[in-house]
């Protein structure tokens, strides 16, 4: 399968978006040192007409771009470090104004890959842009179209994580997507006003479980953890295993769990047990809450901004290892408690005071996330929704082994049994893992 990219084309705002240029101040979440990543991932699209000059994706979608970057155009900006605190800012100059967009084509189909739904990464790589952190200080937003001989296409995007979250992104692309329809006039205005919505405390006050979780370390990488080779890993999860494996624990605590809390209680420790970590290092299961409506004040239904903080459980390797499995779901759930107004003022207050002192969550955090109903079927250019959304992102609040659940492709007929769990974890410890995932499909929960 050849990867041919034909042009990469600027596309700048259809109309000029401000009359003098500025620079725009980030939110202490947007400048949390994890978010200073590229986040990446994949839209596929079906497309059963005959593309022409006109309809063609690049065409339409390049169009498209360029009148939603008029509301958008902080992604068409560049990051530069404020001379004052080292924090990212986005300079906004109007000759300097857009985002590169890949147009390429693939020679096979997208039937001939399944939709993408269990792909080869080493093929999918090639079509979402990769850029370094140095290219994404000056290019920020990133988008790749390519066309399938069927006439199917993907979306590759690859945004800088200080930008926006995943939410954000989403409510740029349905932006874009409304603009791609036909739309005269966008249904939600966006709203920028980061430092005033999210603004830290005076005096500061960071009690409690930031400060249980979060330690500081000058000079440490949030992403530097990593020993040895990564890769990735799909697995099916079957309704009737995870019926079964819910069922028992009930049976064994008396309480009820979520998806998200039973089955990443028991990734978790078989991601532990299978990396062979010594008994006494503290482990981290992290995963990020969505702030919105949390916050008093809510925010803005148009804020486009990182609204998520990280939340923790914590345990060391030889607890989660050897308690009942039960007890780690308790743990994730009892989580939760902590999303709390104060909590997020507190997290926005430690990012503010210590943003230069190396804010740290540790080496053993595992990342989780549940993409299974994030909306992503609405981001539809004309042909219809994605029929398969991959993240690519190996960065996830600290984790460099993070976990995706992730719906079955919606372009496979036949009855839908389940999800499947997007693993990442160092390559010597996936035959350990393996040998995990297959006590789960054979009900061994013990």
């Amino acid at each position: 399968m050849e990867v041919s990219i034909k042009e990469t084309a600027i596309i700048q705002p259809s109309t000029p978006p401000f009359a003098q240029d500025h620079t725009l101040q980030l939110s202490h979440l947007d400048t949390d040192r994890n978010m200073n990543v590229t986040f990446r991932y994949l839209r596929v699209y079906v497309n059963n007409s005959s593309a022409t000059a006109t309809n063609h994706p690049f065409n339409v979608i390049s169009a498209a771009l360029s009148s939603a970057l008029v509301h958008y155009y902080p992604l068409a900006g560049t990051l530069r470090r404020s001379s004052e605190d080292e924090r990212l800012e986005v300079v906004c100059s109007g000759d300097q104004l857009g985002v590169p967009v890949i147009n390429a084509t693939v020679d096979c189909t997208l039937e001939s890959v399944n939709y993408l739904d269990d792909p080869d990464y080493d093929f999918v790589e090639r079509l979402v842009p990769d850029p370094s952190l140095e290219e994404g200080m000056v290019n920020p937003c990133v988008l790749q179209v390519t066309v399938f001989e069927c006439g199917g296409f993907t979306l590759g995007a690859a945004l800088r994580h200080v930008l926006c979250d995943g939410l954000g992104a989403t409510q740029f692309f349905n932006v874009m997507a409304e603009l791609a329809r036909g739309a005269d006039r966008i249904s939600v205005e966006p709203v920028w006003d980061r430092m005033s919505l999210l603004s830290p405390r005076e005096p500061a006050r960071f009690d409690g479980p930031v400060r249980e979780f979060l330690d500081l370390e000058k000079g440490s990488d949030p992403y530097g953890q990593t020993v040895g080779k990564v890769v990735r890993e799909c697995y099916n999860v079957k309704d009737e295993w995870l019926d079964g494996f819910k069922n028992l624990l009930l049976e064994k605590s008396g309480s009820k769990f979520t998806t998200f809390e039973a089955l990443g209680a028991f990734l978790w420790r078989a991601k532990v047990k299978a990396a062979e970590l010594p008994g006494d290092e503290v482990v981290k299961y992290t995963y990020a809450m969505n702030i919105r409506r949390l916050i008093k004040p809510p925010l803005p239904l148009g804020y486009w901004g990182n609204g998520c903080v990280p939340m923790y459980a914590q345990l060391l390797a030889k607890e989660l290892i050897e308690q009942p499995i039960w007890k780690t779901a308790e743990v994730i759930k009892k989580s939760k408690i902590n999303a709390t107004d104060e909590y997020v003022h507190s997290f926005i207050d430690f990012q503010a005071a210590h943003h230069a002192d190396g804010i740290t969550a540790g080496n053993r955090v595992s990342g989780f996330t549940d993409w299974r109903h994030l909306g992503h079927s609405t981001v539809d250019f004309g042909w219809g929704g994605p029929v398969t959304v991959l993240p690519l992102s190996r960065h996830l609040v600290g984790s460099t082994e993070p976990c995706f659940f992730l719906p079955y492709s919606s372009a496979n007929v036949g009855e839908k049994d389940g999800f499947k769990v997007l693993v990442t974890l160092q390559e010597s410890a996936l035959p350990a893992f393996k040998k995990e995932m297959e006590k789960f499909s054979n009900q061994d929960f013990e």
